[in-house]
């Protein structure tokens, strides 16, 4: 439910990325380090969608022509990937598509919109692992991996069943949430980056630390993907199951979370003196809180919702750039991959797209594309 709070700062979100639309042009954008810049990738990167989402949402919300005109073509130019050799279209096409053609075409009816994502529908469902009821991540000798990441994925084949009414989708997708489940969620609600099975045969074989700092430690925004994406999976089945694992993940992080409630970028470091944040991994599990609150029992609801507002509310006062108008995202804090010196400590456009999301729920919006 909408309050003056989250719609005041609804209208600050659109001066902002008014602004954004003239900094970033045509620009794909992953990363903006301490100069406010964001890159510039190819938009086969999986982080290529967030920004084009940034808009959808913010039309969406606001009716502006302006953002509408400018993602119009973004669905056309990632489906060109299909067929240019490229090596990064793998398991995150659903981020890739469900913000740019599944929301296109929910929002305006957009024909063209409806055939992009059920292509990268099928793209996604082209990766299941039959022996091992799992959809593989990466390409190159990655043939048996699978990873945490890939539960916020899976919304695109449930919407994909949904509306060409073929259940196949589905069934993949409730298939790598229940192997997921099993290999990736520990007991006590923390999570593995990286699952890896034999391909041929599907029998677990060990989990790998991947981006966290070692394999039984705990990856922040892992535990963000995994809290969001099992809460979206019961919202597409209504399977008790998901819920409660969605739950016990969102346990976890808040338990886990210091006392200005934006993580650090591992739960399970030995000091975390000097060590960066990711404020990514807040805004996504807030997102991830709201859709666990709508689900839940009243008496139950406070819970998630204080903490995603909690997390709102600490990123929206320390982490965004609001006096800072030259700078071309709307978070700082963000850490992609601290192991592997990539991205670390400035803005990811993922933070920013899961932060814009949550501020849009909170007002109301219908859309939910996750």
């Amino acid at each position: 439910m909408s309050t003056p709070y989250y719609a005041e700062l609804l209208k600050r979100l659109e001066t902002k990325v008014d602004r954004m639309i003239d900094q970033i042009g045509t620009k794909c954008p992953h990363f903006a380090g301490k100069d406010g810049t964001y890159d510039h990738l190819q938009s086969d990167w999986w982080t290529s969608g967030f920004w084009p989402g940034i808009l959808w949402v913010m039309h969406d919300m606001t009716g502006k022509e302006a953002y509408k005109s400018a993602v119009w073509n973004k669905d056309e130019e990632l489906e060109g990937w299909f067929v240019k050799p490229t090596v990064q279209l793998h398991h995150d096409v659903g981020f890739q598509f469900l913000s740019t053609a599944v929301i296109k075409h929910t929002i305006t009816g957009d024909e063209d919109g409806l055939r992009r994502g059920i292509e990268a529908a099928n793209f996604l469902a082209s990766r299941f692992n039959l022996s091992g009821n799992f959809i593989r991540a990466w390409n190159a000798d990655k043939h048996g991996w699978a990873i945490i990441d890939c539960m916020m994925n899976i919304s695109l084949l449930f919407w994909a069943s949904r509306v060409t009414e073929d259940p196949r989708y589905r069934h993949i997708a409730i298939r790598h949430a229940e192997t997921t489940m099993q290999y990736g969620v520990r007991e006590d609600g923390s999570v593995n980056h990286i699952l890896s099975f034999n391909p041929d045969t599907g029998a677990f074989i060990e989990a790998f630390g991947g981006q966290g700092s070692a394999p039984d430690s705990s990856w922040s925004r892992g535990t963000a993907w995994a809290l969001h994406g099992f809460a979206n999976t019961y919202r597409h089945t209504g399977d008790i199951r998901f819920l409660h694992t969605a739950k016990r993940i969102a346990h976890f992080f808040l338990a886990s979370l210091p006392d200005d409630h934006v993580p650090y970028w591992d739960f399970r470091l030995a000091s975390f003196e000097h060590e960066p944040r990711d404020s990514s991994a807040a805004a996504i599990a807030a997102s991830g809180l709201l859709e666990i609150a709508d689900a839940v029992p009243a008496a139950e609801k406070h819970l998630y919702a204080n903490g995603a507002h909690r997390m709102l509310q600490a990123l929206t006062n320390h982490y965004a750039t609001w006096d800072q108008p030259e700078h071309e995202a709307i978070l700082i804090g963000g850490t992609g991959s601290k192991p592997g010196n990539f991205c670390v400590d400035g803005s990811l456009i993922y933070g920013d797209y899961y932060y814009v999301e949550a501020i849009a729920k909170l007002n109301g919006w219908k859309h939910r594309i996750y």
